[in-house]
């Protein structure tokens, strides 16, 4: 190796050899073309160079053609002729059939390593991406996500998210005075939206043992750096998922790894295949933290490289800071394709052999435009290039033979089995069953209480009867005897005397006086 990785032939009569420089490696690159043109294949054979360089990469398998990078080629094969051809005619001496170190991973945990996350690492930027919140839905994420980090609340898993958003519409009205309005619909949408996740597989991407960044950038013992296979193929039936799952792992990338500045080459490529659905509908703050990755995680010495059919499909802001390019051939059937077209054209530095836009009309299958970045990270001239033919396997790889290497994997077993440890779920549960029973004492302790003692307590009547001071009770007592002796007295005198006896010979006559 000298500190170049051979892409193809280029030049009139493809003799000219074209290298991407490894130093240059992380300035990050672009791979277009309308289908069937042949972008696979580039991205197959850049994942052998950069291993063989001992570079790992990170790359999803949408089509389910990349596993074939696990093992040589076949001079059976009905290619082999054109491949040695090809060889020939770019002068690729050394050409030879070879497999590579490959570790498979799949989010559905079946064709691969499961790979997950927890729901706090997402984040409620992504995780509002990924759920196709709105405003309001997106607060009331935020609202949950700090509720969790102030009462030390660990979001792991979906579930745990479910019932923290449960407690926040119980508690909607305290939480108001401080955060504004929590609307109950809201919190039923992002609920809804959970589920619809949840059933399209979304479990399975959340909880632990979360994926460790080093297993992904492993290089074996004879220096060979690792090609990480996402298992893609069924992903891609949940394009949101997809999308938002790769941006989360170069986020973290980006958040974990130190800085390095401008390594000799870089510490790990990620290829974005479908990049379009990382863009499509995205919002502007979406956009904005891509681009900030996109300028910043050079320094950490990785290398983002985006799929895709047009380059228009990636944001200009973006686009301008990709300055390795592959540009196999696109189609101009309509007036906006043929304005992508000139558009993509006029990205490139000119060559005065050809038109730019005629030859990215002409290219066929196999061919591609290619710009690289030269000394000083200035773009180098564009070049019609045959790309190389690949060493490994084209096409995918047998299922018993995937299955052999999974199993014989380094990281066998210990992503296997999910742990679901105490968290949020678990501790809402919890608190909830102690406000149960506690609820449950009161009440039964107010059944036991008698009638009056039970209205007393809920102070629904007051009773003089109810003071218990001994002292109380005797001065009332004494009180109420001498009350009653002196009316008694005082009666009796009454009716002893002149008066008494006329009321008396009254109450008489009235009663007789009819007789």
């Amino acid at each position: 190796m000298d500190g170049r990785i051979f892409i193809g032939g280029g030049g009139e009569s493809y003799s000219k050899k074209q290298y991407l420089t490894l130093k240059y490696a992380n300035r990050h690159g672009l791979i277009s073309g309308a289908t069937g043109t042949g972008k696979t294949v580039t991205l197959q054979i850049l994942a052998e160079e950069f291993s063989a360089a001992g570079v790992p990469v990170f790359l999803s398998d949408v089509k389910g053609d990349l596993s074939g990078l696990a093992a040589p080629g076949n001079a059976n094969s009905k290619l082999h002729q054109a491949f040695s051809d090809r060889a020939k005619i770019i002068g690729y001496e050394t050409y030879k059939y070879a497999g590579f170190p490959v570790t498979f991973w799949d989010l559905l945990g079946q064709q691969g390593h499961p790979v997950r996350t927890t729901v706090s690492e997402m984040g409620p930027l992504l995780l509002a991406r990924l759920l196709e919140l709105s405003e309001a839905q997106e607060g009331i994420l935020n609202i949950a996500f700090r509720l969790a980090d102030e009462q030390g609340l660990s979001l792991l898993d979906l579930k745990d998210l479910q019932s923290l958003l449960v407690w926040v519409g119980e508690n909607r009205i305290d939480l108001a005075l401080r955060y504004g309005n929590i609307s109950v619909s809201s919190i039923g949408a992002i609920q809804r939206r959970l589920l619809i996740i949840e059933n399209q597989g979304g479990s399975e991407l959340f909880g632990e043992p979360a994926l460790e960044l080093i297993d992904i950038m492993h290089v074996d013992p004879s220096g060979r750096g690792q090609i990480n296979i996402l298992a893609a193929d069924k992903l891609m039936k949940s394009p949101r998922l997809y999308a938002t799952f790769l941006l989360w792992l170069l986020s973290e990338l980006f958040e974990e790894l130190p800085e390095v500045g401008d390594p000799d080459k870089p510490k790990l490529v990620f290829f974005f295949d479908e990049a379009h659905l990382l863009f499509d509908d995205a919002p502007k703050a979406l956009v904005n933290k891509v681009e900030q990755v996109a300028r910043l995680i050079r320094s950490k010495g990785v290398g983002v490289y985006f799929v895709t059919q047009n380059p228009d499909d990636i944001p200009e802001d973006i686009l301008g800071q990709l300055g390795n390019r592959v540009q196999h051939a696109l189609r101009a059937f309509t007036a906006r394709d043929r304005k992508a077209l000139r558009l993509a054209a006029e990205t490139y530095r000119e060559n005065p052999r050809f038109d730019t836009e005629v030859a990215i009309r002409e290219v066929g299958v196999g061919e591609a435009l290619t710009s690289m970045l030269m000394k000083k990270g200035v773009p180098g001239i564009v070049e019609r290039t045959l790309i190389r033919p690949p060493s490994s396997q084209l096409g995918p790889l047998e299922n018993t033979w995937r299955e052999k290497l999974i199993n014989a994997s380094h990281l066998a077993g210990k992503y296997e089995q999910h742990h679901d440890r105490r968290s949020a779920y678990e501790i809402l549960k919890e608190r909830a069953v102690k406000a149960a029973n506690s609820a449950a004492d009161i009440e039964e302790k107010e059944d036991d209480m008698e009638t009056a003692q039970r209205e007393f307590s809920t102070a629904r009547r007051y009773s003089g009867s109810r003071v218990s001071r001994s002292s109380s009770r005797s001065m009332r007592s004494r009180a109420d005897d001498s009350f009653g002796e002196a009316m008694g007295k005082m009666v009796m005198k009454e009716l002893s005397g002149t008066t008494g006896r006329r009321i008396v010979r009254g109450l008489l006559g009235g009663l007789f006086k009819g007789r």
